[in-house]
Protein backbone atom coordinates (compact mmCIF):
# COMPACT_ATOMS: atom_id res chain seq x y z
CA UNK A 1 0.00 0.00 0.00
CA UNK A 2 1.57 3.52 -1.32
CA UNK A 3 1.61 5.96 1.84
CA UNK A 4 2.22 8.74 -0.39
CA UNK A 5 -2.13 10.04 -0.17
CA UNK A 6 -1.69 9.70 3.59
CA UNK A 7 0.90 11.82 3.68
CA UNK A 8 -0.32 14.45 1.35
CA UNK A 9 -3.74 14.38 3.27
CA UNK A 10 -1.64 15.06 6.09
CA UNK A 11 0.56 17.71 4.69
CA UNK A 12 -2.45 19.60 3.09
CA UNK A 13 -4.08 19.68 6.75
CA UNK A 14 -1.06 21.30 8.15
CA UNK A 15 -0.70 23.66 5.58
CA UNK A 16 -4.07 25.21 6.17
CA UNK A 17 -3.54 24.63 9.96
CA UNK A 18 -0.70 26.68 9.63
CA UNK A 19 -2.75 29.30 7.43
CA UNK A 20 -5.75 29.12 9.93
CA UNK A 21 -3.16 30.10 13.47
CA UNK A 22 -1.44 32.96 11.77
CA UNK A 23 -4.83 34.57 10.14
CA UNK A 24 -5.15 38.19 10.82
CA UNK A 25 -8.68 38.24 8.59
CA UNK A 26 -11.07 36.43 8.93
CA UNK A 27 -12.00 35.19 5.27
CA UNK A 28 -8.38 34.39 5.13
CA UNK A 29 -9.23 31.96 8.36
CA UNK A 30 -12.53 30.76 6.67
CA UNK A 31 -10.26 29.59 3.25
CA UNK A 32 -8.18 28.04 5.59
CA UNK A 33 -10.33 26.16 7.05
CA UNK A 34 -11.32 24.69 3.76
CA UNK A 35 -7.78 24.31 3.33
CA UNK A 36 -8.19 21.86 6.37
CA UNK A 37 -11.14 20.33 5.12
CA UNK A 38 -10.30 19.12 1.93
CA UNK A 39 -7.66 17.16 3.44
CA UNK A 40 -10.60 15.06 4.03
CA UNK A 41 -11.21 14.56 0.43
CA UNK A 42 -7.67 13.52 -0.31
CA UNK A 43 -7.85 10.76 2.77
CA UNK A 44 -11.35 9.74 1.83
CA UNK A 45 -9.91 9.02 -1.70
CA UNK A 46 -6.94 7.43 -0.16
CA UNK A 47 -9.15 4.84 1.46
CA UNK A 48 -11.24 4.17 -1.00
CA UNK A 49 -8.85 3.43 -3.67
CA UNK A 50 -8.04 0.37 -5.32
CA UNK A 51 -5.65 -1.19 -7.92
CA UNK A 52 -7.39 -1.55 -11.51
CA UNK A 53 -11.30 -1.30 -9.47
CA UNK A 54 -13.95 -0.26 -11.90
CA UNK A 55 -17.10 1.74 -10.98
CA UNK A 56 -19.61 0.13 -8.64
CA UNK A 57 -22.01 -0.11 -11.46
CA UNK A 58 -22.78 -3.34 -12.93
CA UNK A 59 -23.72 -3.11 -16.25
CA UNK A 60 -22.11 -5.91 -18.02
CA UNK A 61 -19.83 -7.91 -15.43
CA UNK A 62 -20.92 -10.66 -13.44
CA UNK A 63 -20.60 -10.26 -9.81
CA UNK A 64 -17.24 -11.17 -8.11
CA UNK A 65 -15.53 -10.71 -11.59
CA UNK A 66 -13.61 -7.71 -11.34
CA UNK A 67 -12.67 -5.74 -8.34
CA UNK A 68 -15.20 -2.30 -7.77
CA UNK A 69 -14.27 0.15 -5.20
CA UNK A 70 -16.49 1.12 -2.04
CA UNK A 71 -19.43 2.87 -2.99
CA UNK A 72 -19.58 4.02 0.74
CA UNK A 73 -16.20 5.99 0.37
CA UNK A 74 -18.08 7.70 -2.27
CA UNK A 75 -20.77 8.57 -1.06
CA UNK A 76 -18.81 9.81 2.41
CA UNK A 77 -16.82 11.81 -0.17
CA UNK A 78 -19.55 13.67 -1.78
CA UNK A 79 -21.26 14.26 1.87
CA UNK A 80 -18.22 16.15 2.84
CA UNK A 81 -18.17 18.25 0.12
CA UNK A 82 -21.85 19.21 0.40
CA UNK A 83 -21.01 19.74 4.16
CA UNK A 84 -17.92 21.42 3.54
CA UNK A 85 -19.53 23.92 1.02
CA UNK A 86 -22.18 24.80 3.60
CA UNK A 87 -19.82 25.34 6.60
CA UNK A 88 -17.72 27.19 4.14
CA UNK A 89 -20.90 29.16 3.21
CA UNK A 90 -22.41 29.82 6.61
CA UNK A 91 -18.73 30.97 7.95
CA UNK A 92 -18.35 33.97 5.49
CA UNK A 93 -22.28 34.59 6.39
CA UNK A 94 -20.98 35.07 9.49
CA UNK A 95 -17.37 37.38 8.77
CA UNK A 96 -19.69 39.35 6.29
CA UNK A 97 -22.04 40.46 9.92
CA UNK A 98 -19.21 40.98 11.81
CA UNK A 99 -17.16 43.21 9.06
CA UNK A 100 -20.97 45.18 9.25
CA UNK A 101 -21.12 45.36 12.67
CA UNK A 102 -17.85 45.83 14.15
CA UNK A 103 -16.15 47.49 10.89
CA UNK A 104 -13.24 45.47 11.05
CA UNK A 105 -11.62 42.04 9.74
CA UNK A 106 -9.03 41.64 12.00
CA UNK A 107 -9.36 39.14 14.99
CA UNK A 108 -7.23 41.18 17.16
CA UNK A 109 -9.34 44.23 16.48
CA UNK A 110 -12.73 43.06 18.00
CA UNK A 111 -12.24 43.31 21.69
CA UNK A 112 -16.24 44.01 22.22
CA UNK A 113 -16.50 39.69 21.31
CA UNK A 114 -13.65 39.02 24.39
CA UNK A 115 -15.15 37.53 27.72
Amino acid sequence: MDVLPYLVAVWILLVGCYGLATSRNLIHAVGCLAVCQSATYVLLLAVGYRDHATAPVFSDLKPGSRPVVDPVVQALALTDVVVGATVTALLLALVVQVAKRHGTLDPDELSELRG
